[in-house]
């Protein structure tokens, strides 16, 4: 496919705000609208308009004969650059300060729950070796062994990499402390502490069955593979908030496997609906999972429903939490 040439002229803040004017967009505090477009920007604030665009109506394809066929083929409606009726500028506003305050809580839950993780990794890895990070015979076979035709390494060899570079770049006094006093390599219950998410989440997905099940059973799933693909799925999730991304309505392109409704409850709305296991709400069911076990005395499940019941009023958009994948009674549930 060969790429359009990108045409679309440099426009001042008057002019974008006019052009959203055009187009429908009702705007009742013309200088409060334009401060926002200097702030936060007009590419940032259309993924927050876009919903409020009109769509064209579904096509039916014909067959080479001009006949209905049997089957149609599906095509989604095309957004159009006009409003629907009702949509205002401070909808929009209001839509991304909520999805702001939903991310800063999301990541206030996953920091607690990286820290505890990072704990039962080392604590799990360090009583069979203080080094265990570096032995390829206490991973899994597919981590430690098989060679990426792409790479040439193994993922446990490629995830030393990256463990290297987090502790030579680290100006962490532990770190510069434990390479003087004991050089290198870092104890595991050390060496963890530069971990992000991701690296936290990868070395899980490598270890043996019978770590990965003891971690995961303390969290109430049985299965450590699946419990593998909630952090692998939590550090997307983290990845989205810790970038500035657009959060409420997000397709979620990391989805996790989720354990039977009869070994966790909770998980039963979700069983049968590819809608709502790919949009973020599910994740945040699992960061609440886990963390009821991190720190059950926690106020965030509170503050996380009470934000959630706060969603910004745009029923007149046809807008509202099902668009991030919450179940229609999910109050009752959380």
């Amino acid at each position: 496919m060969v790429a359009m040439e990108y045409c679309k002229p440099w426009k001042s803040y008057e002019e974008q705000l006019n052009l959203l004017i055009t187009r429908g967009l009702a705007v009742t505090d013309r200088p409060k609208a334009l401060e926002y477009l200097q702030r936060i920007g007009y590419y940032r604030l259309s993924g927050y308009w876009f919903p409020f665009r009109a769509r064209s109506g579904l096509l039916t394809l014909l067959d080479e004969q001009g006949r209905k066929p049997a089957k149609p083929s599906k095509v989604e409606p095309i957004a159009l650059d006009e409003f629907l009726p009702g949509a205002t500028f401070e909808n929009a506003v209001n839509l991304y300060v909520f999805d702001k305050k939903l991310r800063l809580l999301t990541l206030d839950a996953l920091e607690r729950v990286e820290i505890a993780l990072r704990v039962d990794i080392s604590h799990t890895l360090g009583e069979v070796d203080r080094f265990a990070y570096l032995d390829p015979a206490l991973f899994h076979q597919e981590f430690s062994r098989k060679l990426d035709n792409g790479k040439g390494v193994t993922q446990h060899h490629e995830w030393l990499g990256n463990h290297a570079q987090l502790i030579g770049r680290s100006k962490e006094d532990f770190v510069k402390h434990n390479k003087a006093k004991y050089g290198q390599p870092l104890a595991i219950w050390v060496a963890c502490e530069v971990w992000d998410f991701g690296t936290m989440s990868r070395l899980y997905a490598g270890m043996r069955e019978q770590e990965q099940d003891a971690i995961s059973a303390k969290y109430g799933v049985l299965n450590g593979r699946k419990f593998a693909t909630w952090l692998r799925s939590l550090n997307y999730l983290r990845n989205v908030c810790a970038h500035h991304s657009r959060l409420w309505n997000r397709n979620m392109d990391v989805q996790p496997k989720l354990p039977s409704a009869a070994e966790v409850a909770w998980v039963a709305p979700f069983e049968d609906s590819s809608h709502l296991r790919a949009r973020c709400f599910l994740l945040l069911c699992i960061a609440r999972h886990l963390l009821r076990v991190v720190n059950p005395n926690s106020s965030w499940p509170e503050r996380m429903k009470a934000h959630l019941q706060d969603f910004p009023e745009l029923g007149h958009l046809g807008l509202n939490l099902a668009g991030m994948g919450a179940p229609e009674d999910w109050g009752m549930h959380w």
